[in-house]
């Protein structure tokens, strides 16, 4: 079937900016897919330092390219080699290394490729980085997802208690910090709004809030019934 025949929602943002929260949930509301690519770079950088390898080396991280197996189970958990590894992709370690490993373009290119091969066979929603510049530049709708990095910072501490990874606030901004800047400077596919991109500050917004504004949107481009 044509690729014109579904329809890609691409969100992208920095690092905690509620991305994966609020697709996986327009994407249910939509019965679309929900792609998290961010998990899928997780996953690789995972990968490289349970192989002893130095992230911050891109040759030794490139080793893996086409050694690893990643995607996604039944229940939309990221997998490597069949493992679910969902929880283990967000320990500081990977969180840490993950944007050393997006930097690197070999890699960049391994994922984007798997990453458009599913958007070419369903309707998804799928959030990144680089997702309406590069990987679906022709998505049917693109939005670019923001918020304050102190508010940033307070979700991923949030978020880790509830999973039970220990972080302090100041690490989780810290790393939030460096990520920003290491994702907007990296040379292949820096962080930044495409040009058709609309913008949705979340700072002082609920995640329903959120997803209604993406919805509004998406049928303003005519693409909800």
């Amino acid at each position: 079937m044509d690729k014109k025949n579904f329809i890609s929602i691409a969100i992208d943002g920095p690092s905690a900016s509620g991305k994966s929260t609020v697709a996986k949930l327009l994407a249910s509301r939509l019965n679309f897919l929900y792609v998290d690519t961010g998990a899928m770079y997780r996953a690789y950088t995972l990968a490289v330092l349970s192989s002893s390898l130095n992230a911050k080396n891109e040759k030794e991280s490139d080793s893996l390219i086409g050694k690893i197996e990643i995607n996604f189970d039944e229940n939309n958990h990221v997998c490597l080699n069949g493992k679910d590894v969902s929880k283990e992709i967000r320990e500081n370690n990977v969180a840490d290394n993950v944007s050393y490993i997006a930097s690197y373009k070999n890699i960049r290119l391994f994922l984007v490729s798997l990453q458009r091969k599913i958007a070419n066979n369903k309707n998804i929603v799928m959030d990144g980085r680089d997702i309406g510049t590069y990987v679906l530049k022709d998505a049917e709708v693109k939005i670019f997802l923001s918020a304050d990095v102190e508010e940033r910072a307070r979700r991923r501490f949030s978020e880790n208690k509830e999973k039970g990874i220990d972080t302090s606030y100041e690490e989780c901004l810290e790393n939030i910090k460096k990520r920003d800047y290491i994702d907007s400077h990296r040379d292949f596919c820096p962080l930044r709004p495409a040009s058709d991109a609309i913008h949705i500050d979340s700072t002082n917004l609920s995640i329903e809030e959120v997803v209604s504004k993406m919805e509004e949107i998406i049928k303003k481009k005519g693409y909800l019934l």
